[in-house]
C-alpha cells in the first residue's frame, strides 16, 4: 500500500508506477533509513507520541530489519514498494502490526530521505578517503622505487626538461591530496541533520532536534525547514569532487597509455591491468588505463545532469530531486572503482630505465641550462635565450646534441662559451639545478617522499 493512498479514487496506472517509483535504486538508503527511524521513534518519546515500551518494540523490530538487510540488501528489490521508505514501513507493520502505522508521526518523506542520503553521503565520504589514500601510499612507494629512474617532462606534448619518474608519482600525490581535502570539506557542510523539518515547515511537535542530531551522529541540526528539504548542495559538491578526482585519474591514465606506447616505451604495464587482441597476437593493451580515461566522462556527465536538474527548481520540494540518487551512486562508485584501479596498474608496473634516460637526453632538453650558464657570464637571460635558440637550429642541422659540439662550434653563437660548459650541460646538473622547493634535485624529491610519508601517516 502507498504512503499517500487516502487522497486517490483511483488506482495509479502501472506505467505510471513503474515511471515514479524508486526502489529499484534507492534500496541502498535502507540502513540509513531503518537507523533514522530508530532514532525518529526514540523523539517521539519525548514528546508523548510514543511510550518507552512502544519505542522499544518499535527499535527492537527495526534492528532485526536492520540485520537482515544488511546481510543481503538486494532481496528488497523483489518487493513492490514505491521507495524505500514505503519498504521499511511496510516491513515494520509486517513485524508490530498496527504500532509500526504510528512511527511516521510528525515526519515527511521530505526530511526523511533528505536524512538517509545525508547519513549515506556521511558514510560514503570515509570510503573515498580511504581509497584515495590507498592510491597515494602506492604513488609513494612507486616514488620511493624509481626515484633514479630519469625521464623527460613535457610540455605541449613536446620535450622540455628532464625530470624523473619519482617526481611525476608525486604530481599525483598532490593532485590526490586536494582531493582529499575537498571531501573533508563537503562532509564539514553536509554533516547537520535535516530530521525534524518535516515536509516544508518543520515538524508540528515540539522535538529537540539538536538531541536529534546528536542521536543520528551529525555535528548539528540544519536552521531553515525550508531550505533542508530543498538542499541538495551535499549532492553537487560530492559530484563536482568525483569529477575533478577523474580528471586526475584521466591525466595519469592518458600519461600512462603514452608512457606505454611502443613509441615511448618508458614503461611496462603488468599482465594483470592490459588485455590482447583477438586478431593481432601481439598486442597488449592498456585497457584498465582506457577505461579509468572513458569513465571520466560518465562522471562529468553525472555533475551536469544533477546541476541542470536543480538549475530554478523552486522551493521546496519537487519530484525533480529524486533524480539525484542514481548519478550520485553511479559516480562514487565510479570514482571509487577508478581509484582502485589505478592503484592496481601501479602495483605491477616497471620502468625501462634505459629508454628513459636516452628519451631524456634527447630533444635538445638541456638548452635552458645552456641560456642560464649564459646569464651566468653576463649575458642578459632574453639575447641568451635568442643565443641558444640558434644553437639548437645549428645542433640540429648537424644531427647531433648541445653536449656533442665542440668548443668552437659552440663559441661560433657566443664567445662567452668555455669548457666549463659541457659539465653544466650533463643530464645530472640538469636535475641537480633544480634544487628549490618543489623542485626535481634528487634532495627535494627525496624531502618531498619523506614529506608524503609523514602526511600519510596522519590519515
Amino acid at each position: 500500500m502507498a504512503l499517500w493512498g487516502g487522497r486517490f479514487t483511483q488506482a495509479a496506472d502501472q506505467r505510471f508506477k513503474q515511471f515514479n517509483d524508486s526502489l529499484r535504486f534507492d534500496y541502498r538508503l535502507a540502513q540509513q533509513d531503518i537507523i533514522g527511524s530508530i532514532a525518529w521513534s526514540k523523539a517521539l518519546v519525548t514528546v508523548n507520541v510514543l511510550t518507552q515500551q512502544e519505542q522499544q518494540t518499535l527499535a527492537l523490530a527495526l534492528e532485526t530489519l536492520l540485520k537482515k538487510v544488511t546481510a543481503d540488501p538486494q532481496q528488497i528489490l523483489a518487493s513492490d514498494a514505491e521507495d524505500i521508505h514505503s519498504w521499511v514501513e511496510q516491513q515494520l507493520i509486517e513485524q508490530v502490526g498496527d504500532l509500526g502505522k504510528k512511527l511516521h508521526t510528525g515526519r515527511s518523506r521530505n526530511d526523511q530521505v533528505a536524512t538517509d542520503l545525508k547519513l549515506w553521503c556521511k558514510h560514503q565520504v570515509p570510503v573515498l578517503l580511504h581509497t584515495l589514500n590507498t592510491l597515494r601510499q602506492q604513488l609513494v612507494v612507486t616514488a620511493e622505487k624509481y626515484q633514479d629512474a630519469v625521464m623527460p617532462g613535457y610540455t605541449h606534448l613536446q620535450r622540455a626538461q628532464p625530470v624523473t619518474f619519482a617526481h611525476w608519482c608525486l604530481a599525483y600525490f598532490e593532485m590526490l591530496s586536494r582531493d582529499i581535502t575537498r571531501l573533508q570539506d563537503a562532509l564539514a557542510r553536509l554533516d547537520v541533520s535535516p530530521l525534524g523539518c518535516g515536509a516544508l515547515a518543520g515538524t508540528a511537535y515540539p522535538i529537540d532536534r539538536e538531541q536529534l542530531a546528536d542521536w543520528l551522529g551529525f555535528a548539528r541540526a540544519t536552521n531553515n525547514s525550508l531550505d533542508t528539504v530543498s538542499d541538495r548542495d551535499h549532492v553537487m559538491e560530492l559530484l563536482a569532487a568525483a569529477a575533478i578526482g577523474m580528471n586526475h585519474l584521466s591525466r595519469f591514465a592518458e600519461d600512462l597509455i603514452i608512457f606505454n606506447s611502443g613509441e615511448a616505451n618508458f614503461v611496462e604495464l603488468s599482465d594483470k591491468v592490459t588485455s590482447g587482441s583477438s586478431l593481432m597476437p601481439q598486442k597488449k593493451n592498456p585497457d584498465a588505463l582506457e577505461l579509468i580515461r572513458g569513465k571520466t566522462g560518465r562522471v562529468f556527465g553525472a555533475l551536469s545532469g544533477a546541476m541542470m536538474t536543480f538549475k530554478s527548481l523552486p522551493l521546496a520540494y519537487n519530484k525533480d530531486m529524486q533524480e539525484d540518487k542514481e548519478s550520485l551512486f553511479d559516480a562514487l562508485d565510479t570514482w571509487h572503482d577508478c581509484l582502485d584501479m589505478a592503484a592496481l596498474v601501479l602495483e605491477g608496473l616497471e620502468i625501462n630505465y634505459a629508454r628513459c634516460c636516452e628519451a631524456a637526453q634527447q630533444g635538445y632538453a638541456n638548452a635552458t641550462e645552456l641560456a642560464d650558464y649564459l646569464v651566468a657570464k653576463g649575458v642578459p637571460f632574453r639575447e641568451a635565450h635568442h643565443i641558444v635558440g640558434a644553437a639548437v637550429v645549428g645542433a640540429i642541422a648537424k644531427q647531433r646534441a648541445l653536449e656533442a659540439l665542440t668548443l668552437t662550434e659552440l663559441k661560433v653563437f657566443s664567445p662567452v662559451i668555455e669548457e666549463d660548459v659541457y659539465p653544466i650541460l650533463s643530464l645530472e646538473s640538469c636535475l641537480a639545478k633544480r634544487n628549490a622547493k618543489g623542485g626535481v634535485a634528487a634532495s627535494q624529491v627525496k624531502l618531498a617522499i619523506e614529506d608524503a610519508k609523514k602526511a600519510l601517516s596522519t590519515m
